[in-house]
């Protein structure tokens, strides 16, 4: 009795410290406030900008509330740091900490932006005034998104309440869920309580309509056959090669997408599907991520689209090495075993796959035309699905970008890695950049008139990267990368917390860890993106430079090939960090595109291309265009047949990468195409590591930004290319002076206005 007495009291003494210590980090935490908008209130009577203090005390507040409830629940909370692999055994300690985290972290936060907004009232930092965005006043025009009559990029969060609080720092999208279910039955009639709510709705703000493809009604099973619901654990929960799936969905878009027609909350498109995938694939008896069946009208449709191919089945089964008596007697397996990627069979199943899922979005386009025929549409596309070597899973990215109004897509960045096998970035990089980089340049090279909008931007979190801890700068590094990159408006994932703190829906395995338990993070987002706004037309010119290098893709070798994509990426990355802008050529972007946009191509690793790519890069050097390949490239055709090659003067030979750099810099500088100014790393390691642009404005000032991807503070070097002389600029950030050699930490980010060059005397 006497030790169980003493174990209470040591635990009421122990549970009593963390109360008072508790309490004594939210007294600091409010004198901070205090003090921070005592020194708001003396920087707005002297007229200088403070929003984004103002955004820090809204942080604040916002992220103590949450503090208070994550006290009071810390076993809600260790069940959900329990799905997260690298807390699982440590959930119980992270949960009981994460109050107090949670409370330091603010502390931090307020401290940081009392010492900023101090520096202001001196002087010593001089900041350009952000934009209060008005999302009702937003518009869509072309490749910008604009406000009050200048470029501004936008985000919110998904989930996120409407809060005014929050509506007011941390976005304001507006939009309508649709989803199969509002049709009652097989009339096609709508959901009346739905019907009743879109009737009331406000024109409201601007916002997209999210149409989901899951929650099939039972009817429709009935209805359209035993099958149609199929693939439930992806985000199309029924058969597309179904003629009930035209007859539901169609009935959908009839009973609702009037009402939304030419509405503000609709302007931001119709997103036609969340993370569309169709995989069909096996490795040997195991199925494949993701992967399904399909049905017999699936099959019907392949036979049809392999006798419009082939013509006769005699050359089907050349190709096949089959002995088929008709096309009607054709049998194939899917899932189709990756084991047969490189052959004939394979590659026409996976073509296949890409058009079928591509015909189907293009129907469900058309329809929404047919009601609001000034919609916009595009798709949450998932771009490692490109920029990722595997492919069978039915995602043609240059058609279904091509045919969207809006560059849909959800990209993300890795931190750091929870599990599986050492990846390549860590070796070289602070976080994997790859898909957000390379994937942004190509959309941007396929459609360089529309904005790129990220629907769930996992630049924080995604499933297999995640820290509490994370450095803030980290946030800025991506936000800002990305928008130079070519991004206008975001909804980041993600925001599952209610205005007390608790959680407004289960949030699954993606909560522990993540920004709404990080204040810094939070605040260190909306902050880039109000120093985006601050400067949009900077960032604006660097979306729209001239790509004068293109690297050419063939989906055929990325169907046959199964480390096609590693060996692009291998020479994208390899020309990055210079300073020019990357771009991609495609059969046709070649066709279809003025040559004046680019100075050259690079084709690499692309040994199977079809004849009429083929005839698209022999037609472009037959126009002079300079064409540089390695003897690999443009061997055969899909089906492994040989082909003859480029011919010409102007297709020249690269062995190496460096090869191909040290040809298409030596090209871009006889024509003039370097930028003015140049920026060299001062380190003993070859490894370049910092991406940057430079633009000019129509008043000819230069600006340069530069982003830290490696893992180490880097030194940089800039000076003006034409004689080697230093630079001297603005910090843009500070308003001060800077030379030409800068420090960047890890994760830095510099943007700088660099002064006029003098003319020598």
């Amino acid at each position: 009795m006497k030790v169980y007495r003493l174990l209470l009291s040591t635990a009421m003494v122990f549970c009593f410290s963390l109360s008072v210590f508790s309490q004594s980090l939210n007294s600091q935490a409010e004198q901070k406030i205090k003090l921070l908008k005592e020194q708001v209130a003396k920087a707005e009577k002297k007229g200088l900008p403070v929003e984004r203090e103002k955004m820090t005390l809204c942080t604040a507040q916002t992220y103590l509330t949450f503090a208070d409830w994550d006290e009071e629940n810390v076993v809600a909370n260790t069940k959900y740091f329990k799905l997260v692999s690298i807390y699982k055994d440590q959930a119980e300690e992270m949960a009981q900490k994460l109050a107090d985290w949670e409370r330091n972290d603010v502390i931090k936060m307020l401290d940081s932006s009392i010492i900023t907004v101090q520096k202001v009232l001196r002087g010593e930092i001089v900041r350009k005034e952000t934009p209060k965005i008005d999302w009702a006043r937003v518009k869509h025009e072309g490749d910008l998104l604009t406000f009050n009559g200048r470029p501004v990029f936008v985000a919110d969060y998904t989930w996120k309440q409407e809060d005014s609080n929050w509506m007011e720092y941390y976005g304001a999208q507006d939009g309508f869920f649709l989803t199969p279910s509002y049709v009652i039955n097989k009339k096609g009639d709508i959901n009346p309580a739905k019907l009743t709510e879109l009737r009331n709705k406000p024109d409201g703000r601007l916002g997209f309509i999210f149409i989901n493809n899951k929650n099939v009604p039972d009817w429709a099973e009935k209805a359209y056959g035993p099958g149609f619901k199929m693939r439930e654990d992806t985000y199309t929960n029924y058969d597309i090669d179904n003629p009930g799936a035209r007859k539901m969905m169609g009935a959908l878009i009839k009973g609702t997408v009037p009402y939304m027609a030419g509405k503000k909350y609709s302007e931001l498109g119709y997103m036609l599907c969340n993370e569309p995938h169709f995989y069909t694939t096996t490795n040997g008896d195991k199925l494949d991520w993701a992967s399904g069946p399909v049905s017999e009208f699936t099959i019907a449709k392949f036979k049809k689209w392999l006798k419009k191919k082939h013509q006769t089945i005699a050359v089907l089964n050349s190709l096949w090495k089959t002995d088929f008596a008709s096309f009607d007697e054709l049998k194939i397996s899917i899932p189709i075993d990756i084991r047969l990627q490189g052959t004939a069979q394979w590659y026409d199943w996976i073509l296949f796959n890409n058009d079928r899922v591509t015909q189907w979005y293009s129907w469900l386009k058309s329809e929404i035309l047919r009601y609001d025929p000034s919609a916009k549409v595009h798709l949450k596309i998932m771009p490692n699905l490109w920029s990722d070597n595997k492919r069978g899973h039915g995602i043609d990215l240059e058609a279904l970008t091509n045919m969207s109004q809006i560059i849909g897509n959800d990209a993300g960045a890795a931190y750091n890695k929870m599990w599986g096998p050492t990846q390549d970035w860590e070796h070289d990089y602070s976080f994997d950049w790859r898909e957000m980089c390379m994937s942004y340049d190509f959309l941007k090279s396929v459609s360089p008139d529309k904005i790129i909008f990220n629907s769930e931007a996992h630049y924080l979190s995604t499933g297999r990267s995640r820290d509490l801890y994370m450095n803030p700068q980290y946030a800025r590094a991506t936000f800002w990368q990305a928008h130079v990159q070519g991004l206008s408006a975001s909804q980041i994932w993600y925001w599952p917390r209610k205005t007390d703190g608790s959680l407004n829906r289960n949030p699954g395995k993606g909560y522990g860890g993540s920004n709404n338990q990080q204040p810094r993070v939070l605040n260190e987002v909306t902050s880039t993106l109000m120093d985006l706004n601050s400067f949009s037309e900077e960032i604006v010119l660097m979306q729209r430079q001239r790509k004068p290098i293109r690297i050419f893709y063939s989906e055929t070798s990325a169907i046959n090939k199964s480390d096609y994509m590693d060996g692009l990426f291998a020479l994208y990355e390899h020309v990055f960090f210079e300073g020019v802008p990357i771009g991609f050529a495609t059969e046709n972007i070649i066709n279809k595109q003025n040559h004046n946009d680019w100075d050259m191509i690079l084709v690499r690793n692309t040994e199977f291309v079809t004849q009429t790519e083929l005839d698209a890069l022999q037609a472009y050097a037959d126009q002079g265009g300079t064409v540089i390949v390695d003897d690999e490239s443009l061997k055969k055709n899909e089906y492994g047949i040989a082909m003859p090659g480029l011919i010409g003067k102007h297709v020249q030979k690269a062995s190496s990468i460096d090869e191909y750099k040290n040809k298409a810099f030596a090209l871009l500088d006889d024509n003039g195409g370097l930028p003015e100014i140049e920026v060299k790393e001062l380190k003993e390691s070859s490894k370049k590591v910092c991406a940057w642009k430079c633009v000019k404005d129509k008043d000819g000032k230069l600006f340069l930004s530069v982003v830290n991807l490696g893992k180490d503070q880097t030194k940089i070097h800039v000076s003006y290319r034409k004689d080697g002389s230093d630079v001297t600029g603005t910090d843009l950030f500070t308003g001060r002076k800077v030379m030409s050699e800068i420090s960047l930490e890890k994760y830095g980010v510099a943007f700088i206005q660099i002064e006029s060059q003098l003319m020598p005397r």
